[in-house]
């Protein structure tokens, strides 16, 4: 397989990553639970770009969403900030770099708009938080999720933020 052509979502794609979607649930356990209409999933809540990763025969085999933040009265932001969500490679993609790809593509995307990124990772996924700090991401804090796990139980959220100023490391 030739690297994945990396190209933004187009409505058409959504049953494709609903499909690889599936195959990395079925593998990660991402998302942790399951949604109820994935093609939703991946729409919302307050998506600005999303980006696909194509292979050679048009099968999806990643995604990565940036989407705006929520306003919050008790926490101003000091600069435009975006949120990276639904980042996710088909496990027979990987090894290509293609997380290290989309995430380098919201970078373009957020440096061309002077805007900072943040992103959330539940805790046990140490595959995802490695990448982020490999990729320049910084770890600023731990919380408890509004969400539970399946089996009910709380789960814990690693935040992130990348400047859009900063410098990734190779």
């Amino acid at each position: 397989m030739s690297r994945p052509l990396i190209r933004r979502r187009r409505a058409t794609d959504l049953d494709g990553c609903v499909a690889a979607l599936a195959l990395v649930h079925q593998a990660d356990r991402y998302p942790l639970n399951w949604p109820a209409d994935p093609h939703l999933w991946l729409r919302e809540p307050r998506p600005v770009r999303a980006w696909v990763a194509i292979d050679d025969g048009g099968t999806v085999v990643g995604h990565v969403a940036v989407q705006r933040m929520p306003d919050r009265a008790d926490v101003p932001l000091a600069r435009p900030t975006a949120e990276v969500a639904r980042l996710f490679v088909l496990p027979a993609a990987r090894g290509m770099a293609l997380g290290s790809a989309l995430l380098a593509r919201t970078r373009q995307w957020a440096g061309e708009r002077g805007t900072d990124l943040v992103l959330e990772v539940a805790d046990g996924d140490a595959a995802a938080a490695a990448l982020y700090e490999r990729t320049g991401w910084r770890r600023t804090g731990t919380s408890t999720a509004s969400w539970t796990a399946p089996d009910g139980s709380a789960v814990s959220m690693h935040h992130y933020t990348l400047s859009h100023d900063a410098t990734p490391e190779r």
